[in-house]
Formats: structure tokens, C-alpha cells, sequence
């Protein structure tokens, strides 16, 4: 019995070690819940960071595909029973047997970062809507799970976590423009229909094909605006349910936080993300003004 509770502790500890490291903003946002759902939501998010990162961490992709397709498999074993040496898999498991969780929630979620992973190189999103589509079911999804593990159940805050993940999930996705474009992925996540109307998309023999240079910055920072934009509307619409969502669920709902620094960051630079103070500190401010901000949020029991 030792060796298990010994083991779940290493497990948990390394989730608040992952999410520390890779999702610095949002392991500031969990310490704000109650000591309670501070376990199951380190589990959550250290999920979301495993599959997150493993295209990015993978030196071929399709090293970084397997791994997904093991975490795929990973959950229906879990929901079976079975256990996986692995801390975040172990974490997820308990979280699994003592809340109920939904699986259908998780399995959406590695699901659309597998689909993500096998687009290919002219595979540009057609619109907005395929972009918040994504942010739905790898962001949303976390927030719906955590809600769950924390016993609310609540249509009004399933419907402003549903708001506060496409928000959260499309500014994350500008922010990491600059990295992808070093990688070549930057068609994924810019819309066909907005780089069209931006002069970014060239078309070549039949083909469609986004292109970046120093002389498209102007075209990417209105691709970034109009995004941006999509994202304040969807924090706009979960602040305006604020006064139905139950007030234990308001804490979950602080992840809104990240998302409007992140959108005051972009502004101040005029939405081009390759501008480096957006490396600074946490998402662009002083981390302790981001400590201060979520502090006020969560004192005043709003998001």
C-alpha cells in the first residue's frame, strides 16, 4: 500500500513539475483553485501538456505521431483498468477511478491533435471556424474534465468554459505562430480564407499555398487582428454568463486570464507576434503583475 501511495505522490509531483515547466501561466491559474481539485486538474493539464508537446519534443513526426496514438490507446486501457507506467498516465488514472471523468472528453482531445498531426503540407484550414473547431475540443475539453473532477455540474459554466477554451486555445495557437513558422507548420493554423483576403495565400499550379516574408508582416498582423478578435468575442460571451455560473465553478473559469493578457500583449504590439517582448515574462508582462491580475480575478470571484 506504501509503494502505491508512494508512487501516486511521485506521479502528481511530476504533473505540477510538467505543468510548472511547459504551461507556466496556467500552473498559476490552478494554485487559485481550492486545495481539493488541485490534484485532478494538475493531472488534467499535465495530459494536455504530454500531447501538447509530443509533435514538438519528437525529433521525426512520426515519433511524435506514435506518441499520440499511444496516449489514444493509453485512455480506453485506462478506462479498462489497466495500469501504465507512466507518471501523467498513473495521475490520469486516479483522477479517472475517483471522479468519473469523461472519456469522451479526453479521447476528443488527442483525437483532434492526431488529426492535427497528420495534416499535410497544403492542408490549410479553410476558415476561422475549423481553428476554434480545435481550440474547442483540446482546450474546452480540459476545462469541461477539471469542471467535472470538481463535482459542477452546470450547463451555464460548461457553456463559458466552452467560451473561455476557444478563446484561451486561438490566442495560444498566434502566440506559437512564430515557432511553427520555423517549422513550417504556420498553414496549419492560419485560415485559407483569411490569408487570402490579406495577401498572404499564392496560388501555383492548382496548388494553394500560404507564404510568409518580411514583406507579408503587415498581411499576417490583420490575419492576427482578426483572430484575436474572434477570441475577445468568445470572452466577451463567458463574462456575460458570469452571473449564472455557479460560484464554485468561478475558479476554473480564471484560465479567461491568460487568455485576456495575452490579448492586451498582442495589442500593444500591434498584433505581430513576432515582436519580442511577447517572450517576456508571463505572456508578455511582469509575472508578478500576472500573479497580481489572477489574485484580483479570484478575490473578486469573477473571470
Amino acid at each position: 500500500m506504501n509503494g502505491a501511495s508512494n508512487s501516486l505522490r511521485a506521479a502528481f509531483s511530476y504533473c505540477v513539475q510538467q505543468v510548472r515547466s511547459y504551461d507556466y501561466h496556467h500552473y498559476l491559474c490552478l494554485l487559485q483553485l481550492p486545495p481539493d481539485m488541485r490534484k485532478p486538474a494538475f493531472a488534467l493539464r499535465a495530459f494536455n501538456v504530454e500531447t501538447a508537446k509530443a509533435m514538438d519534443v519528437a525529433s521525426d513526426p512520426k515519433i511524435g505521431l506514435m506518441r499520440l496514438l499511444w496516449w489514444q490507446e493509453a485512455i480506453d486501457k485506462l478506462y479498462s483498468g489497466k495500469q501504465i507506467n507512466h507518471p501523467a498516465a498513473l495521475a490520469l488514472s486516479w483522477v479517472i477511478s475517483e471522479h468519473k471523468i469523461s472519456k469522451a472528453w479526453l479521447k476528443r482531445s488527442v483525437e483532434a491533435r492526431i488529426r492535427d498531426a497528420q495534416r499535410e503540407a497544403d492542408d490549410i484550414p479553410e476558415n476561422i471556424e475549423e481553428l476554434e473547431k480545435y481550440a474547442e475540443d483540446t482546450v474546452s475539453t480540459l476545462l469541461y474534465n477539471t469542471l467535472q473532477a470538481g463535482g459542477i455540474r452546470s450547463t451555464m459554466a460548461d457553456h463559458a468554459a466552452s467560451h473561455i477554451g476557444k478563446a484561451s486555445g486561438l490566442v495560444l495557437l498566434l502566440k506559437s505562430l512564430p515557432y511553427h513558422c520555423s517549422r513550417n507548420r504556420h498553414y496549419a493554423y492560419i485560415p485559407g480564407k483569411l490569408a487570402e483576403k490579406h495577401g498572404l495565400l499564392v496560388r501555383e499550379g492548382g496548388r494553394s499555398e500560404i507564404r510568409l516574408d518580411p514583406h507579408s508582416r503587415e498581411g499576417l498582423c490583420n490575419v492576427v487582428f482578426d483572430i484575436a478578435s474572434v477570441a475577445n468575442v468568445h470572452l466577451l460571451k463567458a463574462r456575460e454568463l458570469a452571473g449564472r455560473v455557479p460560484m464554485e465553478a468561478k475558479p476554473v473559469m480564471l484560465q479567461s486570464v491568460p487568455a485576456q493578457v495575452l490579448l492586451d500583449s498582442l495589442r500593444k504590439v500591434h498584433f505581430d507576434v513576432f515582436d519580442p517582448r511577447l517572450q517576456r515574462g508571463v505572456l508578455g508582462v511582469l509575472p508578478l503583475w500576472f500573479q497580481m491580475k489572477l489574485k484580483w480575478y479570484s478575490w473578486r470571484g469573477q473571470y
